[in-house]
């Protein structure tokens, strides 16, 4: 009797427990679940360039088997090149060297003039000498900013060219070149089919996620990316829950940055796009997210293949940062 009870009781509570929500299911249980995770060749630890779709930086990677390697002390995450100038920059300006010697002799100048009594009108009088001395800190004021005119809109068209690659309007559907992250990256140029081809392994993805079909993600992402979307997975069932996404809509997308090392090429793309991202129990019923309600996730991609020609594979994914 006893252990008839016994067995009931642990029947009705595993019932329970299948129907009922788990503790912690993850909110984002899409392909990567709202983590940074992959490898980007050598820039794995720096943040890739701004773009129009994702104007901020990328979170740090949270799994990476590349080793974090610190070639700068206390450069941490995202430590590159400046691509960017915000307001705050523009105070921030160095001096021109030439500017500055210039007014500072010309200012010195009219103080002398006003101390030796010798300045522009100084063989009138102090009175005229003041005056005199207002007029020379009137002129060099005049001059100086005539000068930093001139210089700023030399360097300004000066710096002017293409973007790194050019492409014609709408051929890339969604994707458009980004400015000055497009001109860091003219060493590898993408072209139309590239921008097709990242768009659709997006999609490819997310639907061998839904299928849970390891076999068809090798095709698509490098044996790291697969090792991380199988473990997510067997957590998830694991917890006696699945993932499915549907309804994957592409809204837009354009480069961070392009290049080649070792044999290897290397896209980051940034992409927003839409979907149904929801989590069901072992009976099917909804505990996370919406059948109805899309969620927009904006990510950064990248994709690598050898130098020699090949099939883009999914090697990282980025969670762009205040998206």
């Amino acid at each position: 009797m006893k252990k008839r009870y016994l067995s009931s009781a642990l029947t009705a509570l595993l019932t329970v427990s299948l129907l009922g929500a788990p503790l912690a299911y993850q909110a984002d249980a899409r392909p990567g679940q709202g983590s940074s995770m992959g490898s980007r060749g050598s820039r794995t630890w720096s943040a890739p360039p701004a773009t129009r779709t994702t104007p901020y930086s990328a979170s740090p990677m949270d799994r990476s088997i590349t080793p974090r390697t610190d070639p700068m002390p206390n450069s941490g995450f995202g430590a590159q090149a400046p691509y960017r100038q915000g307001m705050g920059m523009q105070g921030m300006r160095p001096r021109h060297p030439f500017l500055t010697g210039l007014a500072g002799g010309l200012l010195g100048a009219g103080l002398f003039g006003l101390l030796s009594g010798h300045g522009f009108f100084g063989g009138i009088g102090s009175f005229f000498s003041l005056i005199g001395l207002m007029l020379q800190i009137m002129l060099v004021v005049w001059v100086v900013m005539w000068l930093v005119r001139r210089f700023s809109k030399n360097r300004t068209t000066g710096g002017a060219g293409t973007n790194g690659f050019n492409l014609s309007q709408g051929s890339t559907g969604s994707f458009a070149p980004s400015g000055a992250a497009a001109a860091q990256s003219s060493t590898l140029p993408i072209v139309a089919s590239d921008y097709q081809a990242f768009q659709q392994t997006l999609l490819d993805i997310q639907n061998a996620w839904n299928q849970q079909n390891i076999t068809a993600m090798q095709q698509m992402a490098t044996l790291e990316m697969v090792s991380y979307f199988n473990q997510q997975l067997s957590a998830l069932a694991a917890q006696g829950a699945r993932n499915v996404v549907s309804n994957v809509h592409f809204i837009q997308g354009d480069l961070a940055e392009a290049w080649r090392e070792n044999g290897m090429d290397y896209a980051t793309v940034a992409m927003r796009y839409s979907l149904i991202d929801l989590t069901t129990n072992a009976t099917g019923q909804v505990i996370e997210g919406s059948s109805t309600d899309p969620v927009t996730v904006t990510e950064l991609w990248t994709f690598t293949r050898p130098s020699r020609g090949g099939r883009w594979l999914l090697s990282a994914i980025q969670q762009a940062s205040g998206s």
